[in-house]
């Protein structure tokens, strides 16, 4: 169906091309961002990494290249053709090597741009004219408009623009609940762990002359301040409802919900002790990672491995988030890909780790595979399945493992570095009930995941097909309707 539609250069669709300033601004550790070719991901503009210029600077390289909303920036090194659409109320500054896309909006509804640059038509006129050279193939400006592309009606492109846009939003929003549950698991963890706010809570209380009983209601007050907000944050109540004087109020009204609390609370001692980590609550200890978790060393053999694996490499891998796997036959799987991951494991880079590549297994395929370049920790009990991972993944662990290591231009730690990893060791029950707080958590994110990959394969599914006129928004719908009830199953 794709030849009833026409064939029209970027040119002649009301596209202009707006060139990048030809240098790079001075980094700074605070200001403005410059996003550069690595900030472009999976379409969408990525402030993570950027680097960070003066005020002057920003406004000066925004002088004749300035970003604004439904613009393509565009890779014509490195990546070339790779592109980014900008999103409302997203304002920097545009690095070296990137161009931008704009419409005019008298052939193209801006909008629709930021998926006809990623169609197969496009593609191959990116095949078509780039330069392939010694050490980076490239993409001339002046070739960029002469690009051709099938130009659907406007209104068809305006349609296609609101399916397509709707289930992106949909995957964003699911991102975002997804950082969210992370990081009230981290706040958890955070108050119980390092900050030790339940003990020293009842220490307070005990100073201040207050009993026993003064000592727990202040621990249920700083447990309830951390968990009772982040349940409300998921189920959209008023945070806080359970601090301070509402206590008695929780009893009266939600007695077991009052009595769990209290139990919550009874478990964290009323006294500090020294320790090689300063001072940590009584009774518990200084240890490893690995007193709790074992190196999870179990790899295919060319005997036991399936016909079929799901690989999990670390460039695929980000700051808690599997981007992508790959599904290889096992004769054509890359041979760094042996490691068999389980439910519970936390992976974590041992190449340059600084990069962040790690996450947190659930809901693992029978045949999920990762690289030999991960280290991966099977807590020796479900139960510390969700500390060791928040322990293992936080910003002082990751530095710690990046400031180990060693090995020149790929720096890199022994897997048995990221296990020797010094944490505090609380007393099973208190790790017993973080586990019950906190999997809920992960559980919910993990169920989210598993829709936004469903929808962003239907997405992928769809774009071609609508691009080419082989499928109308329409039929379109329906199939997005039925992507959808499966979701929910």
């Amino acid at each position: 169906m794709s030849s009833k539609r026409p064939l029209i250069s970027l040119r002649m669709a009301g596209i202009s091309l707006i060139d990048c300033d030809h240098k790079t601004p001075k980094a700074q550790e605070q200001g403005r961002p410059y996003v550069g070719i690595p900030q472009l991901k999976d379409g969408r503009i990525t402030l993570n990494g950027a680097r960070l210029i003066s005020e002057e600077d920003f406004h000066h390289w925004r002088r004749k290249t300035k970003p604004t909303p439904d613009d393509v920036v565009l890779s014509r090194r490195c990546n070339p053709g790779e592109s980014s659409y900008v999103p409302n109320a997203l304002e920097f500054a545009l690095g070296q090597n990137l161009v931008l896309l704009r419409s005019d909006g008298t052939k193209i509804y801006p909008p629709f741009l930021r998926w006809l640059t990623q169609g197969t038509q496009w593609w191959s006129q990116v095949n078509m004219y780039i330069n392939v050279g010694a050490v980076f193939d490239s993409l001339k400006c002046a070739d960029i408009p002469k690009f051709e592309i099938y130009l659907p009606e406007l209104n068809e492109q305006k349609r296609i623009a609101e399916t397509l846009g709707g289930l992106d939003g949909k995957i964003q929003i699911n991102h975002k609940i997804n950082q969210t549950l992370e990081q009230m698991a981290q706040a958890i963890f955070k108050s119980w762990f390092v900050d030790f706010e339940p003990v020293k809570a009842k220490i307070a209380a005990l100073e201040a002359g207050g009993s026993e009983e003064d000592a727990l209601l202040a621990a249920m007050q700083a447990i309830a301040g951390d968990t009772q907000e982040c349940t409300n944050t998921v189920e959209g109540s008023a945070p806080g409802a359970a601090t301070g004087g509402k206590l008695t109020r929780l009893q009266a009204e939600q007695p077991e919900q009052y009595a769990t609390l209290c139990a919550t609370a009874e478990l964290f001692p009323s006294a500090m002790q020294d320790s090689e980590l300063g001072e940590i609550p009584e009774g518990w200890e200084v240890g490893a990672l690995a007193d709790l978790a074992d190196l999870n060393k179990k790899s295919w053999t060319k005997r036991t491995i399936p016909s079929e694996i799901e690989y999990v490499d670390l460039a695929n891998t980000k700051n808690g988030i599997i981007e992508s796997t790959t599904v290889y036959a096992s004769d054509d799987a890359p041979s760094r890909a042996r490691r068999k991951f389980s439910d519970g494991d936390t992976i974590i880079g041992t190449v340059r780790p600084g990069n962040r590549s790690f996450a947190f297994i659930q809901q693992a395929s029978e045949i999920l595979t990762g690289s030999t370049g991960f280290a991966a920790l099977s807590p020796k009990h479900k139960a510390y399945s969700e500390f060791v991972y928040i322990a293992a993944t936080s910003n002082e662990s990751i530095n710690h493992l990046a400031h180990l290591a060693d090995g020149g231009a790929y720096p890199a730690v022994r897997p048995e570095v990221v296990s020797r990893i010094i944490t505090v060791i609380p007393s099973n029950r208190v790790l017993e009930r973080f586990h019950e707080l906190t999997c809920p958590y992960f559980e919910h994110s993990a169920s989210l995941k598993a829709e936004s990959s469903l929808l962003a394969r239907t997405k992928d599914t769809l774009l071609p097909r609508l691009l080419s006129g082989e499928l109308c928004v329409s039929k379109a719908e329906s199939e997005l309707t039925r992507s959808e009830e499966v979701a929910d199953v």
